[in-house]
């Protein structure tokens, strides 16, 4: 009997669990983001069931030339001729329910590094973007704020 019991359980809270990450509260995340600089304007989407985020705008797109900004810094020296906008910058999310999402990557095309990174949504016009290097405690959040229109 408490065998029974005990394989309820676990498959109830296996159940909900997986329920909770394919809810539709989820994609609350998917849109056009302004960076907390205002430099960037950033489209999280989704494919399967993780989330990722490209700059789709750039308050300076060009660079002192006049030519299409460049990701110079990136460490992939065959990458470096690719323009900054279209750039995947956050990449590899999941939900983890209460607004969280984790287990994903944020690319900083400034310094060309790529940091493990966190994102909590507060509403639904607010995401708190955490980059960090071993442990969150260690790190920086900027302040992202929904597009509108």
């Amino acid at each position: 009997m408490k065998k029974a019991v005990y394989t309820f359980l676990i498959s109830f809270c296996s159940l909900a669990f997986v329920a909770q990450k394919s809810s539709p509260e989820a994609d609350r995340i998917l849109g056009t983001w302004l960076t907390g600089n205002g430099k960037a304007h950033i489209l999280i989407t989704k494919y399967g069931d993780k989330y990722s985020g490209k700059i789709i705008w750039m308050r300076e797109p060009n660079d002192e030339n006049g030519k299409p900004k460049l990701d110079i810094k990136n460490p992939d020296e065959t990458k470096r001729k690719n323009t900054k906008m279209g750039l995947t910058i956050l990449l590899g999310f999941t939900y983890d329910g209460d607004g969280e999402y984790e287990n994903g990557t944020i690319y900083d095309p400034e310094n060309g590094k790529t940091y493990k990174c966190n994102i909590n949504i507060e509403g639904n016009d607010i995401l708190k973007v955490r980059g960090y290097v071993g442990f969150s405690l260690i790190g920086r959040t900027d302040t992202w704020t929904r597009v509108k229109g």
